[in-house]
């Protein structure tokens, strides 16, 4: 069999969580390290494409969403195909084991902790080794598009940014239930392309993808201050992302599917 049905993605999501919580602290930090970092490249694509085409996507803001939608997927297939460890993705992998049982709180919050911090370290060593210090987007169009992104990210309202994210998280999570569905790389690409240029296109919130935009942004000039960025957009986004994950993936699927003996 070439796939897994949806009770047995929620098993091998199961298997999964329980493997990442025996890892390390060091492996655990380095591979949050690269997730961090390779969803910032997905991103950076994404500004290098969609933000160097003002005159061709000015009269058409749909195609701007759809370059960048269709760029930044790439940052999950190397998270993962390559390895590493998301955020994102572990709020909803933990809960079918936590919820039957065979992982306990301390050890599922343990992992978030660990991996958003790696996370938001990989994101930052993109958005000022390889999007500032080269000059990537320090240029026009591109330094006033990333800007405008940012700027947008953070003057959103907290509900709002919120609800993008739990939307935006959902999707996520959905993805990386379809590249488990999968065996093979092929399956896994598509799998994983389909959601998240979805998520890109309609303009959610990710909170670790938002750790790499945001500071970006700061260092090309924008008047974003620190508060703005955690309390802002950060905080909100953080926590629509644990609903999204947790609840409308992880959950659901452990109550239509999971192990309840």
């Amino acid at each position: 069999m070439n796939f897994n049905s949806p009770k047995q993605i929620v098993e091998v999501v199961g298997l999964s969580a329980l493997a990442r919580s025996r890892n390390s602290f060091s492996a655990t930090i380095v591979l949050a390290f690269l997730g961090g970092a390779y969803i910032a490249i997905g991103g950076l694509l994404a500004l290098a494409i969609a933000g160097g085409m003002p005159n061709l996507t000015d009269g058409n803001p749909s195609l701007t969403k759809l370059l960048m939608g269709a760029t930044f997927p790439v940052g999950l297939m190397l998270v993962a195909i390559a390895g590493g460890e998301l955020f994102t993705g572990s709020t909803a992998y933990f809960i079918p084991p936590l919820a039957s049982r065979k992982i306990s709180v301390s050890k599922m919050l343990a992992n978030w902790g660990i991996v958003y911090i790696g996370n938001f370290i990989g994101a930052l060593f993109v958005a000022i080794f390889i999007a500032y210090l080269t000059g990537v987007l320090s240029s026009e169009p591109w330094s006033n598009f990333t800007i405008s992104i940012a700027q947008a990210k953070t003057s959103a309202p907290f509900y709002k940014v919120f609800l993008k994210a739990m939307a935006c998280n959902w999707l996520v999570a959905l993805a990386m239930w379809l590249a488990y569905a999968s065996n093979h790389i092929s399956g896994k690409i598509l799998g994983i392309w389909f959601p998240i240029m979805a998520f890109v296109a309609m303009g959610f919130e990710h909170c670790v993808a938002n750790m790499f935009f945001i500071p970006t942004a700061m260092l090309l000039g924008a008047d974003i201050s620190v508060t703005d960025f955690v309390i802002g957009n950060l905080l909100p986004a953080t926590l629509g992302n644990i609903f999204g994950g947790s609840v409308l993936v992880g959950l659901l699927y452990w109550l239509a599917y999971g192990d309840k003996s």
